[in-house]
């Protein structure tokens, strides 16, 4: 019954590596939803949480479009960042 599935005539090379992959886009979305969401920034949030593309949107925004605290501190509960 499962021999009929075309991922099962992957190599085990090709497996490896599609197994690296979801675990990058993975790490990278998971750290990029978290911050999208401490920082309210809803439009992010859904744009990462529907497009999958392979962490680079995560990483741009998580680099360029996430807000910077001093010495990287998180602010408190309530607090806001200037």
């Amino acid at each position: 019954m499962w021999h009929n599935y075309p991922v099962f005539v992957l190599s085990p090379g090709v497996k490896l590596l599609l197994a690296v992959l979801i675990i990058w886009t993975l790490i990278w979305k998971g750290i990029a939803l978290w911050k999208a969401a401490r920082n309210t920034h809803k439009a992010w949030f859904i744009v990462m949480l529907v497009v999958n593309t392979l962490g680079i949107l995560e990483i741009i925004y998580i680099y360029g479009f996430s807000k910077k605290t001093p010495n990287g501190a998180m602010p408190m509960s309530g607090q806001q960042i200037k």
